[in-house]
């Protein structure tokens, strides 16, 4: 039996994983969905919320039991399993990213975010920003002095970003039931700025030491299969799979997901 902690990614919830928990658990493993800070059932001020936030909340879930953890994250939380790795090497058993943020010590998901321009979230984000002002708050958000102040005289709606509803369907559910996009108007949140600036620190000793799984979604027009592979390239995996699907293989195909987290487990070192 493994222990599954599922994080969902931008604007979703716990909720995006309900097809997937009972597949799961039909099949012995211990699973549980969280909500980040400001999403689901989780009402923190999203103005608010940091990377450390976000991290706080993975290893709340893992120091909450004995056993060791597999991580799975989807889409911009890649970037907080990650961290969490960092701090909690010795409770993580492994690590996958589906169609997720995978950032190399250094850098912040918003220097691959940036590169993105094909992606349908990226072109139907609110407020529209310009890749130069991108550029700039990567560069401010280098120096803790300038990170700090922006805190304190940017407006809060400022801190916090949305995904056009016109555009749920074809960005994020082309291949799923139309009721998911109907579930999605109702339940989806807007997302918090800063995480997507802040550096990630971390170490061979310690992140670097746990095993590595990617699932691509190869019909994905949110986080396009271009960027996909530019990040594994940049911080390789020990396995890497495939999904024929959009964004949401939660939604569009909850089994063939679940059977591919349990034989990721099964073969960390497959190539396919």
């Amino acid at each position: 039996m493994a222990n599954f902690i599922l994080v969902h990614g931008s604007f979703h919830g716990a909720w995006n994983w309900h097809k997937v928990v009972p597949l799961l658990e039909k099949a012995g493993h211990r699973t549980m969905a969280l909500d980040m800070p400001g999403h689901g059932l989780d009402h923190s001020p999203l103005h608010s919320v940091s990377l450390a936030d976000c991290v706080q909340t993975i290893i709340s879930a893992i120091d909450s039991t004995d056993e060791k953890a597999i991580l799975v994250a989807h889409s911009r939380n890649g970037m907080v399993i990650s961290q969490v790795a960092e701090l909690r090497p010795h409770k993580i058993d492994h690590l996958i990213y589906l169609a997720a943020y995978l950032i190399p010590n250094g850098k912040c998901m918003m220097d691959y975010g940036k590169l993105d321009t094909e992606s349908l979230v990226y072109q139907n984000i609110l407020p529209k920003v310009s890749g130069r002002r991108i550029e700039k708050a990567i560069e401010l958000f280098k120096n803790p002095f300038l990170r700090t102040l922006i805190g304190l005289i940017i407006p809060t709606t400022q801190k916090v970003h949305h995904l056009q509803a016109s555009s749920f369907k074809e960005a994020l559910y082309h291949d799923c039931p139309d009721e998911i996009t109907e579930l999605a108007k109702v339940l989806i949140t807007a997302e918090p700025n800063f995480p997507g600036f802040e550096t990630m620190r971390l170490t061979e000793k310690n992140y670097g030491r746990i095993p590595k799984t990617y699932i691509e979604c190869l019909q994905d027009r949110a986080v396009t299969l271009e960027l996909q592979r530019k990040m594994q390239r940049d911080s390789p995996c020990d396995a890497v799979y495939q999904l024929d699907s959009s964004h949401s293989p939660f939604f569009s195909m909850p089994q063939v997901l679940v059977d591919l987290l349990v034989k990721s487990i099964s073969h960390p070192s497959a190539q396919e």
